[in-house]
């Protein structure tokens, strides 16, 4: 594909509350055995994008950690590559991101020394399946400076933490509004663009020269009506896990056998870091309904409607219901755990019980020595 890949996996949110407290969005784990960046790095594989740039920032480790081989996204190539950049320090700048305009401003030199005439943008926190080179086809046959892939919002979704925007009846945006607290629109912006790479240097270098940070705000919104910026369609699965909520639900989302054939036995694939690790084990007393159970897990209790991420130990008697076990999780015997998120690491001692709301899930971080990402 004509284009260089470019994600945003620097940003935090509020939102996730603890979740958010030792990992970046980008690697919240999803569906069991995958995390949340590996949908996008996916996408630009499948897509034919050879070269992606991963932009850093907020508690990287983890996220650096899962990046450190190209390999299995089919990144490990001569020409092009899987790029990670986190902030750097240097004798004309001394800042964290300000903003994702500034993000791509302080790494400047890998847009101007790429020879691909168009980039991909995306965001690291969203759960999709998307062939980038269909919407580079529109964004060429609509001569667009700037295309926006855009969803319509089921009824009774809140709009209020998205982009919403307005089109006319060509496609050509004409209302862009960034996370209003209120509005009756339905489209939103999902944090995908295809720009024109020569033209992204020059706005990202104009909104510096401004002191100007923020991609959406400073350069979308500011310019719609000076370029020529179109909306892309989208109508197949997407989720943001930007907040506990949405996390909890995109994780249940994949419970679902239309969800689940749809992202693992419909071409193409989601590829992700492979730990080696033995399969499930399931002990006498195992009882698991509608649940999705990860490698290296020992069960001897009850699992129902619940995602059991890797490593992670049931006791006896234990009933875990409506949950999301993060990896390695030890639970002792005789625990009873519903509508619950429980962190990764953690030490759920025997006899315990904790129990959520539906729509409250109760995030359970038990406060012990073992830490894991």
């Amino acid at each position: 594909m004509r284009a260089v890949g470019i994600i945003l996996a620097g940003g935090n949110s509020n939102r996730m509350g603890n979740l958010s407290s030792k990992r970046a969005i980008a690697a919240m784990p999803v569906a069991g055995s995958y995390r949340c960046i590996d949908f996008a790095l996916s996408n630009m594989s499948n897509s034919h994008i050879q070269k992606v740039a991963v932009f850093t920032q907020y508690n990287s480790r983890s996220l650096n950690k899962h990046l450190n081989s190209s390999k299995w996204w089919d990144f490990g190539r001569k020409q092009g590559g899987l790029f990670v950049f986190t902030p750097t320090i240097t004798p004309d700048n001394s800042f964290w991101y300000r903003g994702t305009a500034d993000t791509m401003y302080q790494n400047l030199d890998f847009l101007k020394n790429s020879h691909e005439p168009y980039a991909v943008i995306t965001s690291g926190d969203g759960v999709y399946k998307l062939d980038y080179n269909k919407v580079l086809e529109y964004h060429i046959n609509k001569r667009a400076d700037i295309t926006v892939v855009s969803k319509l919002l089921k009824e009774g979704e809140d709009a209020s933490r998205f982009g919403i925007i307005n089109t006319d009846k060509d496609g050509r945006i004409i209302e862009f509004e960034e996370k209003p607290l209120m509005t009756s629109a339905d489209t939103i912006s999902i944090g995908i663009y295809v720009i024109r790479r020569r033209l992204l240097i020059e706005l990202v270098e104009k909104s510096a020269e401004e002191d100007r940070y923020d991609f959406v705000k400073d350069i979308l919104i500011r310019y719609k009506n000076l370029k020529r910026i179109y909306a892309y369609g989208m109508n197949t699965y997407w989720s943001s896990i930007s907040t506990v909520d949405s996390y909890y639900k995109t994780n249940m989302d994949f419970l679902k056998k239309e969800v689940r054939d749809y992202f693992f036995k419909e071409y193409p694939d989601i590829y992700s870091k492979i730990d080696d690790l033995p399969p499930a084990k399931y002990n006498q007393g195992a009882s698991v309904k509608n649940s999705i159970i990860s490698s290296g897990c020992i069960v001897n209790g009850v699992i129902e409607n619940s995602i059991v991420f890797k490593k992670v130990y049931i006791g006896n008697n234990s009933t875990i219901k409506n949950s999301i076990i993060l990896n390695d999780v030890y639970i002792g015997d005789n625990t009873y755990i519903e509508n619950c998120i429980v962190e990764s690491g953690d030490t759920i001692r025997a006899d315990t019980t904790y129990v959520g709301e539906p729509g409250n899930v109760e995030i359970v971080v038990e406060k012990n020595e073992r830490y894991v990402l």
